[in-house]
């Protein structure tokens, strides 16, 4: 697997990755990731990573232009381990593994499989690192067009992935699947409201029986976060006794001196980065989730996690969001903090509903979403790719 991220990074596309290596591994096959030199190993995954750089120690989430020469290192890495451990198959994240995996593929031949989660040039035009009116947008448009077409397979996390892939950038039929984010029910499933419960909420600061509207991910304008912003400044007007709890990175302290600004210091609770493992004990405090995700490209694996808690959850109406949730999903169909706020609103005010909701949710969740699913699907490709290259 070619990671070009600093992996394990605790969010999204991580955990994609983190949890087909571990299905993958449970059915037989040997994994071995390679990523970049920073990031958090993890228990039980062969991870290789590349040599550090000395101008630039912290990686930004996204794009950055130091990228370039982390995927130089990773493009060495990949071809010192080719020549060493010849793989059976390449299987390739986002768009850097993707053009080193088409290199590796043609010089070893080796099959390569493309993990499409997101189109690369609408990711960089939200996080503001290119403009759809610039210079490079054309060029880096066709690039990834080409990527998605040079892959022997090509697996998405969503069918709208699906059909831009096929309608838009023109790969065949029969080489796209979708292979949605999938979910560990067992391990993401509602807490019992025990003494371990309360004694969590009240070590953050959250009161016993206070409503809590619960985010996990990323802190980041493409993530809703202005927007949730100001849903909570409004709620407070009309629903005082609401908390959130508000689970991610980077810009903790921007947000937190923003929280106090517009005061809500003291209902805002941010716990910073949330390690994977402990996600579903404090994701569990919350009663009521909220996923404001205004990219319409990418995946949105937390959505996932809300529904395996079983709990009820506010989006915007995006074509991934209503994908998952259905018509078991509450939406604020305008993207602003009034129209979230409004949608949060009708939950609290309808707690029954909102259980009821939760419930339908976290058996959606179970039948459709399992990881063993994804493996068999993904192990199928495999073998497919494997016979074509015969």
């Amino acid at each position: 697997m070619i990671a070009p991220t600093s992996f394990f990074g605790d969010y999204g596309c991580h955990v994609r990755i983190l949890e087909e290596a571990r299905i993958l591994q449970q059915m037989g096959h040997r994994v071995t990731v390679v990523t970049y030199n920073k990031g958090r190993d993890v228990q039980g995954l062969d991870v290789r990573r590349t040599l550090p750089v000395p101008w630039h120690t912290h990686y930004e989430v996204g794009s950055s232009r130091h990228k370039l020469a982390f995927d130089a290192l990773l493009a060495l890495k990949i071809g010192a381990l080719m020549m060493r451990e010849r793989p059976d198959v390449i299987h390739a994240h986002l768009h850097e593994g993707a053009l080193i995996g088409h290199v590796a593929s043609r010089l070893w031949r080796v099959p390569m499989l493309f993990d499409f989660q997101g189109s690369l040039t609408n990711e960089m035009v939200d996080h503001h690192f290119l403009h759809p009116k610039g210079r490079l947008y054309n060029p880096l448009y066709r690039l990834e067009g080409l990527l998605d077409r040079s892959a022997d397979a090509v697996i998405t996390s969503s069918h709208l992935a699906t059909r831009l892939l096929r309608n838009e950038f023109g790969c065949r039929q029969d080489v796209v699947q979708t292979v949605p984010d999938c979910v560990n029910a067992d391990l993401f499933r509602p807490r019992v409201r025990d003494e371990a419960f309360y004694a969590d909420r009240a070590s953050l600061g959250l009161p016993a029986d206070a409503p809590v509207i619960a985010y996990v991910g990323l802190l980041a304008e493409y993530q809703g976060l202005p927007q949730l912003m100001q849903a909570a400044a409004y709620l407070r007007s009309c629903h005082p006794e609401v908390y959130f709890l508000v689970m991610g990175y980077p810009g903790v302290e921007h947000y937190r001196r923003q929280a106090a600004q517009m005061g809500m210091a003291d209902r805002m609770i941010f716990t910073g980065r949330m390690p994977y493992e402990h996600l579903a004990r404090w994701l569990g405090l919350g009663d009521i989730a909220v996923a404001p995700k205004l990219s319409a490209t990418e995946g949105c694996g937390k959505i996932l996690n809300y529904m395996s808690m079983a709990m009820p959850t506010v989006a915007f109406e995006t074509p991934v969001a209503r994908e998952y949730l259905g018509e078991e999903g509450i939406y604020a169909q305008e993207r602003t903090g009034e129209a979230l706020a409004s949608s949060l609103a009708r939950i609290l005010e309808m707690p029954d509903r909102g259980c009821a909701l939760g419930a339908q949710l976290r058996k959606k969740a179970i039948v459709r979403y399992s990881w063993a699913a994804a493996g068999r699907t993904i192990t199928a490709i495999y073998d497919w790719m494997l016979k074509r290259a015969m």
